[in-house]
């Protein structure tokens, strides 16, 4: 009855509980170490747990790679209370080192080398002391965990440790027959079957836990190149749309480039909700700048300061910028504001030719003298529009001349806005927006500041200027200056 009662149960098994007896997952580290590779190894360390697997084989075949990636892939293997066995297949150096070392057991295959872990910076130099001394340190540390001697995992990131037996002031690299002589390692074998016997994994079979699409996309999304242009795009779209006072198209590749971005590094466990947070704030102060607080001032010096910050943080897992991981957001911290400053001037460039916004543009690329009043001319155009409304509008002047030379665009077709009234939507300091006929409109005072919410009447329309001024609500109409 027993026996009868265990083999119903056995055919009820599900197939994954059956499945744990036989099937060993292999999770292959192989070439460069990037950032996708952390998460690869941590689901496959995740499903292993779950399925009830009796080991996970870490195959390395890696020159080494990044450090805070491989960091994370120590801390999945510290973590994890399924055995680990690190099957070094020719070479593991540098982070290949520390994947091995953070493995419950390590075999090597004849003819593989373990060691040579330096940091080194992107420029192929040694790192500072500092970086130096908390990789020894983390060497050491896993090395005691796995009650490996640590002098020698220190010798492979510090030149000036000395083993006993070992060249002094060298890197330790370990030939196989160099580590199972100083019993470092569990054995040897030859290939993935030779190891599940040695391993006491018998009647079992390994089988490669293969990269998913996810995975690879995060691979993708995590180069510094890629990353910085959607940041830098993103970000240039939203800004840009929210300034048009638009919420379309542009709007909506911005987001989902940021959205990339961010995806991308969180999986890859470097960006976090603070990043995002920094972000929005930048984007949000920038607008401010330009739309409530028009010139340069300074919630447009923090709204750079905070995209700026986003970036860093989400490049270099939240370390402050410096040694290594400064070196590492430079690249991606140039190329990000290459992108937002040419993808800037491009829009400034196409923006004239686009009649729906003429309001944001100048319409005249003559730069015709503009004057506070007769007799009052200021030839010098940039001097006119820092004057006018602040550095916003010197750029708006600058690219008009520079899009269409001496020859003016086409006449603004719209009817003329003479006398007409509405009401500031942001202060005029002496420019800014107004809300008259129901649309959105670019206005300028003689001089004086108008708050926000007061009502305007536009004296003077040249299609391309509408200069206001403050009058009370219930004024009625007169003659206009």
């Amino acid at each position: 009855m027993l026996i009868l009662v265990g083999v119903l149960g056995s055919a009820w098994l599900p197939q994954s509980a059956r499945a744990a007896t036989d099937r060993i997952p292999v999770a292959r580290i192989d070439g460069p170490i990037d950032l996708g590779v952390a998460p690869y190894l941590s689901r496959v360390l995740r499903e292993a747990e779950e399925e009830g697997a009796r080991a996970v084989i870490v195959e390395i075949n890696t020159p080494g790679g990044r450090l805070d990636a491989v960091l994370q892939m120590r801390e999945a293997l510290l973590a994890s209370p399924v055995r680990t066995i690190a099957f070094v297949n020719r070479e593991a150096f540098s982070a290949g080192a520390l994947i091995a070392l953070a493995s419950n057991e390590i075999y090597m295959a004849p003819g593989a080398v373990l060691g040579a872990a330096t940091p080194v910076t992107g420029n192929g130099v040694q790192a500072d002391e500092k970086t130096v001394s908390a990789v020894r340190g983390t060497f050491k540390a896993t090395a005691e965990t796995r009650h490996r001697d640590p002098l020698i995992a220190q010798a492979m990131v510090d030149p000036a440790v000395t083993v006993a037996g070992l060249p002094a002031g060298r890197l330790v690299t370990l030939t196989t027959a160099d580590a199972a002589a100083r019993g470092f390692i569990d054995g040897v074998a030859v290939d993935r079957a030779e190891l599940l016997r040695v391993a006491g994994l018998t009647e079992t079979t390994a089988e490669v836990a293969g990269i998913s699409p996810a995975e690879r996309l995060v691979r993708l999304l995590t180069l510094p190149g890629l990353g910085a242009l959607l940041f830098g795009l993103g970000a240039l779209l939203v800004v840009w749309s929210t300034v048009a006072g638009e919420v379309g198209v542009l709007t909506g590749l911005g987001i989902g480039a940021l959205a990339l971005f961010f995806w991308g590094h969180m999986l890859a466990g470097l960006a976090g909700w603070e990043g995002i947070a920094l972000a929005s704030l930048g984007i949000l102060l920038v607008a401010a700048e330009v739309l409530v607080l028009p010139g340069f001032g300074i919630a447009g010096v923090l709204g750079g300061a905070s995209l700026l910050g986003a970036l860093v943080i989400s490049v270099t897992s939240g370390d402050l910028p410096t040694g290594a991981a400064a070196e590492r957001a430079i690249p991606s911290v140039l190329l990000a504001m290459a992108t937002f400053i040419a993808g800037g001037g491009l829009l400034f460039w196409l923006l004239p030719a686009t009649a729906r916004r003429r309001g944001l543009v100048l319409q005249t690329a003559s730069l015709a003298m503009i004057t506070d009043g007769p007799g009052d001319e200021m030839p010098n155009p940039s001097a006119a529009a820092v004057r006018q409304g602040g550095i916003w509008r010197a750029v708006q002047l600058l690219t008009g001349e520079a899009a269409r030379g001496e020859q003016s665009l086409a006449p603004d077709t719209r009817p003329s806005l003479l006398r007409a009234r509405g009401r500031v939507l942001s202060v005029l300091r002496p420019g800014g927006f107004a809300q008259i006929g129901g649309e959105r409109t670019d206005v300028i005072t003689r001089g004086e500041v108008v708050p926000s919410g007061a009502t305007v009447e536009v004296i003077l329309d040249e299609g391309y200027r509408r200069v206001v001024r403050q009058i009370a609500p219930d004024e009625p109409e007169g003659e206009s200056l």
